[in-house]
């Protein structure tokens, strides 16, 4: 069993998306609420709840096969302002790129080093701080290949991220996690192009990592919703018709057009502001939007829901919330909705973490095994 350490470890969905062939011995999390989730469903053994920049690599056991570190999107999204890797959230990579650095200098670096971040860490700062991200793995003698994989192919979920994965130059790779060249589902033409604006070293030291196009999703959004919902409350009549008013033209058109059909369609809505103007945008492609915190200005997830002329609406339920994220069910979510919404919103896709380790990590935590068997 390969051992791995979980940084910005959140509820624990890289945990559970690398599953049992993977042992955590070490957990780090700053946020206290999350942690008490964390423990809850694993155990408090191996978990720390500190700031990453006060963390040891005395508290760290043995060499990992792997250190994971969903790091914080905030100011490397959209909505963080351009403030990049130089921001108070998003900064915190570097005080956990220096415990990667000491762990090195003890002879002790993780063989693979996953970062997963945020769509928008491509583009943050005219692409500088991709390119920053790079240089920093290869100072420590890593190579390193990205992907962005979408959500949406494994649950009804439109969910981008970045996933960078990074291995010690001196592991002989095997021949099924690479590829010559980028493929159109995980290496999009923004990525492609980011590639080639990094450092000579850093295109240099570039693998395509290749994984397997999925088996096809099974669910769609409806699928996922509660019949009674847990922990909200249907809207009145009124809240339904003030959305359905801050709607525009385009989008109002969309529920006649489902309420047309006659038949019982379930949809998703979110609140955006558009030239000054706050508006209600909804889907009905079976497909929930991505799960935001409601930090920073985003809006809750509300669920739509039409047949025939009656319109129904509420917000999505933390249950809901956990299917979108491929919790299982017997996962005990925060008895608080702002925790629990908080705690999906911000959190991995399990399913999504499950098939790039079936595809990459295992593969390679399993080659190292033997390369020290045989050493």
């Amino acid at each position: 069993m390969a051992e791995f350490y979980e940084f910005f470890a959140g509820g624990g969905m890289a945990r559970l998306g690398l599953g049992e062939q993977w042992s955590c011995t070490y957990a780090n999390d700053i946020d206290r609420k999350k942690a008490a989730s964390y423990s809850r469903h694993f155990g408090a053994e191996h978990l720390a709840i500190k700031d990453v920049g006060l963390v040891a690599t005395r508290e760290l056991p043995g060499r990992a096969s792997l250190a994971w570190a969903s790091f914080p999107c905030q100011d490397l999204s959209l909505a963080g302002r351009g403030i990049g890797l130089t921001g108070h959230r998003s900064g915190t990579f570097w005080p956990f790129w220096a415990l990667m650095g000491a762990l090195n200098s003890e002879g002790r670096a993780p063989h693979t080093i996953v970062l997963e971040n945020v769509y928008g860490a491509i583009s943050s700062n005219c692409g500088r701080d991709f390119n920053e991200i790079g240089n920093a793995i290869t100072s420590l003698g890593y190579r390193f290949g990205a992907l962005v994989m979408d959500a949406v192919h494994f649950v009804p979920q439109s969910r981008p991220r970045l996933f960078i994965v990074a291995v010690r130059s001196e592991i002989r790779l095997p021949e099924v996690v690479t590829r010559s060249d980028p493929t159109g589902l995980w290496h999009p033409r923004s990525l492609v192009e980011a590639k080639f604006r990094m450092s000579a070293e850093a295109q240099d030291a570039w693998v395509w990592w290749n994984v397997p196009v999925p088996a096809g999703r099974e669910t769609v959004f409806a699928d996922l919703i509660e019949d009674i919902p847990t922990g909200v409350q249907w809207n009145s009549h009124k809240d339904t018709l003030a959305l359905i008013s801050m709607m525009s033209p385009v989008n109002r058109a969309k529920v006649r057009a489902a309420q047309r059909e006659g038949v019982l369609r379930v949809g998703t809505l979110y609140k955006r502001t558009r030239k000054g103007l706050c508006r209600a945008e909804v889907r009905f492609d079976d497909v929930a939007g991505c799960l935001r915190t409601p930090s920073g200005g985003s809006s809750r997830q509300t669920i739509i829901v039409v047949k025939g002329r009656s319109v129904r609406t509420r917000l999505l339920s933390p249950r809901e919330a956990a299917r979108l994220m491929g919790l299982p069910e017997e996962y005990v979510l925060p008895s608080s909705y702002n925790e629990a919404y908080h705690l999906a919103g911000d959190g991995l896709v399990v399913p999504v973490v499950a098939h790039l380790a079936d595809s990459v990590l295992t593969p390679i935590a399993q080659t190292v095994t033997q390369q020290i068997s045989a050493a």
